[in-house]
């Protein structure tokens, strides 16, 4: 792609997940910003990314000997990142703080610029010191390098933009700097506000009103973060307390959520919202040549042995997790996977729900689980589900596996050697699941309700299994219980029988798996429809 009309963008993302070695992404958010950029760099689209270089990056997160889970921190040096010679300047608490830019370029990568603030000049050093760290303050500052910091960066570059894309609401205070810019040469606010709509396009996540991120009023102007804004033009832009997310959907001129589930989930949470952008719905979708092996691909198209590609997988993930953890997993025993972010609502250790059911299955080593996930720092309630599984790791030791520290290297093996990939969340809360697509391609059989982008792919019996048949519920402990009993049900009368016993049919919905995912959940559509339905004005 190199068509020279096509709109010019900055991706503005608080993390990017471009390599397991490079710690600056916490979890989905940062994988989709990594494989969007790998994607733009692939297909020749005009895009750079903005984001922050973090010291210590999100957390090392290692379990104890009582089977709890603690966090550690390092600082990280990185030598393939370049020195771009430019510092921008950004007023924080009154005082100035000087970001340097840094470049990196070296992952398959279109152009990622990040913003650090770790110099000898500034009092403040720790700002991009931890991805999601510390408090209320410290987030404002942060947010203040990136969006702010990031807008000056590409003025000092020489970059012209034709759109700026905000991943998520971190982003809003790019919004402020560009009406900025318009009101000193000399417009008034609202129509700064509607010229910088015409220039900002929205991504939103979070399909949980209270997940999204608010500050107090009072805070945003001790931090400057109003940056010339009156109070009462705060409040019009994101209310009050002021909502990132609402500030975002009004400051941009289209938004869109990361699957059609989500679309309907996010225009009903926000439908109060006056002003606000529509969302529309263009599902997320991953990047091939980090996630899927190409043997695999080449196989299901018929031209290699589909069943023992995956088991060279298999045996690759079994030996991983011999030399993580000493357990020595069965290559011809069921082993399904189960690896991310250690929320209530993605019920993590809902399989356990029912000892009856799930102890002689696990004993007699008719199925086994490979876990992994981290909790953020400062949420005990996820770190009491991380130590749940470490407590099932350690009562069923030959079938049940907790993999420490998750990283991109754990998901990869995980998406590539599991032979059913499980994902539980309560139905509408996960807004797309692209840890499911890559095991899809990769021929690991989803088995998960339908929530995220599984609604959109899912054939059951054919490419792979839902259970709960769509079932919501206010009511938690009813929802959880018809889950259970669904996922029970289709786990031991669909997926355990054709595995042992109908290996031919398991296959060829591998080959399905594969066949009816790889295209429609690749990085390549995901561009494609962000220029036509995001960036191209109508």
């Amino acid at each position: 792609m190199s068509d020279r009309s096509l709109p010019r963008v900055a991706y503005f993302s608080m993390e990017y997940g471009l390599s397991s070695e490079f710690k600056i992404y916490a979890g989905g958010l940062g994988i989709l910003a990594g494989d969007y950029l790998k994607g733009a760099k692939d297909h020749g689209y005009p895009i750079v990314g903005i984001g922050i270089l973090w010291k210590q990056g999100y957390t090392d997160q290692l379990i104890d000997e009582d089977g709890r889970p603690y966090d550690a921190y390092k600082n990280y040096r990185y030598d393939f990142l370049k020195d771009t010679g430019v510092k921008v300047k950004v007023r924080i608490r009154r005082r100035d703080v000087w970001c340097k830019v840094w470049l990196v370029d070296c992952f398959g990568n279109a152009p990622l610029y990040l913003l650090d603030t770790d110099l000898p000049e500034n009092e403040d050093r720790w700002i991009t010191g931890q991805l999601y760290g510390w408090f209320g303050e410290e987030r404002i500052a942060q947010e203040m390098v990136l969006g702010i910091g990031g807008v000056r960066a590409l003025r000092a570059l020489g970059m012209e933009v034709d759109v700026y894309h905000f991943n998520e609401g971190h982003a809003v205070f790019a919004a402020f700097e560009l009406i900025r810019e318009k009101m000193e040469k000399g417009m008034g606010f609202e129509e700064a506000v509607q010229a910088t709509r015409e220039e900002v396009v929205f991504t939103t996540h979070t399909p949980v009103k209270e997940g999204n991120e608010t500050h107090y009023l009072d805070r945003l102007l001790y931090m400057g973060a109003n940056h010339g804004l009156t109070l009462e033009q705060l409040v019009r832009l994101g209310g009050a307390p002021f909502n990132m997310t609402v500030a975002a959907l009004r400051l941009s001129r289209i938004s869109n959520a990361v699957a059609q589930l989500h679309a309907e989930t996010a225009n009903r949470m926000w439908e109060g919202v006056e002003g606000r952008s529509q969302i529309i719905g263009i599902t997320n979708a991953i990047h091939l040549p980090t996630w899927v092996d190409e043997r695999i691909l080449r196989a299901a198209e018929g031209a290699g042995d589909l069943w023992e590609t995956h088991m060279d997988n298999k045996r690759a993930l079994i030996a991983f997790v011999k030399e993580r953890t000493g357990v020595e997993l069965d290559p011809d025993a069921l082993l399904i996977g189960f690896s991310r972010r250690a929320a209530p609502y993605k019920r993590s250790d809902l399989i356990f729900s029912d000892p009856k059911v799930i102890d002689p299955l696990l004993k007699a080593r008719k199925i086994q689980i490979v876990f992994s996930g981290k909790a953020h720092p400062l949420d005990d309630t996820g770190k009491g589900i991380v130590a749940n599984l470490v407590k099932m790791a350690r009562t069923y030791p030959h079938a049940v596996v907790f993999l420490e520290n998750y990283d991109m290297t754990i998901g990869r093996m995980l998406t590539r050697g599991a032979d059913v990939w499980l994902n539980n969340p309560r139905r509408p809360l996960e807004a797309s699941g692209t840890s499911g697509m890559k095991a899809a391609m990769n021929g690991v059989l989803n088995l998960s309700t339908l929530d995220g982008w599984w609604p959109e792919a899912c054939q059951h019996g054919v490419n792979g299994w839902q259970f709960g048949d769509g079932f919501t519920s206010p009511d938690v402990e009813a929802h959880d219980r018809h889950d259970t009993e669904a996922l029970y049900r289709v786990l031991t009368g669909e997926v355990i029988p054709t595995y042992y016993e109908q290996r031919g049919k398991w296959v060829e919905m591998m080959r399905q798996s594969i066949l009816t995912t790889k295209d429609r959940f690749n990085v390549k559509r995901m561009l494609e429809e962000y220029y036509e339905r995001m960036y191209r004005q109508k």
